[in-house]
């Protein structure tokens, strides 16, 4: 039985009875339809049911969605964006107004999971749980990590064997998560904010193994972005493969591409301290050698002094005389054996002689070696300055001996036995003699 065998002729009907039947005649002749149009009009009620207007260029339809289907809506509805509904065709009898009553509503030309992925990103970003400024750094050498993940995972398989293999000694505590389907965001959340609250845990790895953009989902739900966010301890995000990027990724103080990756990450400050202390001991080595053959050319600069160069002509002059002295004892051993030749035991008494004479002239001249030795010693710079006199110079390494060779507004080294120091001339006075200072000293 339609609604026009239910009318009947000259029967006057009230409004309510008209709307009943308008309202059973649509809903009987739209149960389930799909609408495409654009939304306008937005807004959500406090009892959480949501209400719009669908429109096309040239019509408008009104939409309602009940509290129990928005709460399986993934991303946010607003103005402007363009969706398509599934619903009925319903009559608000009040107001005696047909309207859409959605059920589901996906967005046009891009997937719910992946729009609701951009606005959360573009609403924490422009909260700022994104900036860089806010991330922590991680701990030089972690003695304890956290980790949040499921246990029957190959996440955790491949984070625990690279910790194992690459650094024994680290402890590590397992909070055990369910990291997809439903209850997974909470049971994530309540990890995070479980480790965050142990003194002793130094870093925070949160992660699982790849999968769709639904299985990784639970990464990008605001609840877990925002316990990241506040937990006090740096926190690791190794969610899927490298291609993955999960809202918790940009929340996260650091981002791992994979859970093996996070596990590099943790330990690889301990090799870059064990690289850093490896190339400081060879910098140090090789300032050492540098400071060292410094001071050998200073040394050797101030061996070829001309103040220690009337010694070393000296010494010079006494090995050439030795060379004279001992080749012409050879020319009359030569010349002795000759003539001797024929007396074996002449020439073992004049070898004797010869020998003899030698050590004496080699003892005479070990002689004059040592007093030339013992006057050098006494002549040294540096036995006089023992004495408590000093050595100036001036900047190109030349001795001061007059005092008509210090030049006013010039630096001059003063040398003592041990050490020296630089001074700058500001006044010369040329009239004061040394035996007048030594004078004014003894009184």
């Amino acid at each position: 039985m339609d609604s026009q065998s239910l009318v009947i002729a000259d029967k006057t009907y009230t409004v309510s009875e008209i709307t009943k039947l308008i309202k059973l005649e649509l809903e009987n002749a739209f149960p389930v339809l799909w609408v495409e149009g654009e939304i306008s009009n937005f807004r959500k009620a406090t009892s959480g049911h949501l209400y719009f207007t669908l429109k096309d260029e040239q019509c408008q339809l009104p939409a309602v969605m009940w509290r129990s289907d928005a709460r399986q809506l993934k991303f946010e509805i607003k103005d402007g964006l363009k969706v398509v509904c599934r619903g009925r065709i319903g009559v608000y009898e009040v107001r005696g107004q047909y309207q859409l009553v959605a059920e589901v509503v996906e967005p046009k030309g891009k997937g719910a999971l992946q729009l609701a992925f951009e606005q959360l990103k573009e609403k924490l970003k422009a909260e700022g749980l994104f900036d860089p400024q806010r991330k922590k750094r991680l701990p030089l050498l972690p003695k304890k990590i956290g980790l949040v993940t499921s246990p029957r995972g190959a996440a955790i398989v491949d984070i625990l064997r690279i910790l194992e293999r690459r650094f024994a000694r680290l402890h590590v505590l397992i909070y055990p998560a369910k990291v997809q389907g439903e209850g997974a965001a909470d049971e994530i959340v309540e990890g995070i904010d479980y480790l965050s609250r142990q003194a002793d845990i130094d870093v925070i790895i949160v992660g699982r193994g790849g999968g769709s953009i639904e299985d990784l989902w639970a990464f990008n739900e605001e609840k877990v972005a925002r316990a990241i966010f506040r937990s006090a301890i740096p926190i690791i995000s190794a969610v899927g493969h490298e291609v993955d990027f999960t809202i918790a990724d940009f929340v996260a103080d650091v981002r791992a591409s994979t859970p093996s990756a996070a596990a590099e990450i943790v330990i690889q400050k301990e090799e870059e301290l064990a690289a850093q202390i490896e190339n400081l001991e060879k910098n140090l080595i090789q300032t050492s050698r540098y400071f060292l053959q410094g001071l050998k050319e200073r040394v050797l600069n101030l061996s070829q002094h001309r103040i220690f160069q009337n010694f070393r002509i000296k010494l010079l002059n006494i090995e050439q005389r030795v060379d004279e002295l001992e080749e012409r004892a050879r020319d009359v051993f030569r010349r002795k054996k000759m003539v001797l030749a024929e007396s074996r035991a002449a020439v073992y008494l004049f070898e004797e002689k010869m020998a003899n004479t030698i050590r004496t002239l080699i003892s005479g001249l070990l002689s004059q070696w040592e007093k030339l030795s013992i006057g050098l010693h006494n002549l040294s710079p540096l036995n006089i300055l023992k004495k408590g006199y000093t050595l100036c110079w001036k900047d190109d390494l030349r001795l001061i001996r007059r005092i008509e060779e210090v030049d006013r507004d010039k630096d001059v080294t003063v040398s003592f036995y041990k050490g020296e120091f630089t001074c700058h001339v500001k006044e010369i006075n040329r009239k004061i003699l040394l035996e007048e200072r030594l004078t004014k000293e003894k009184k």
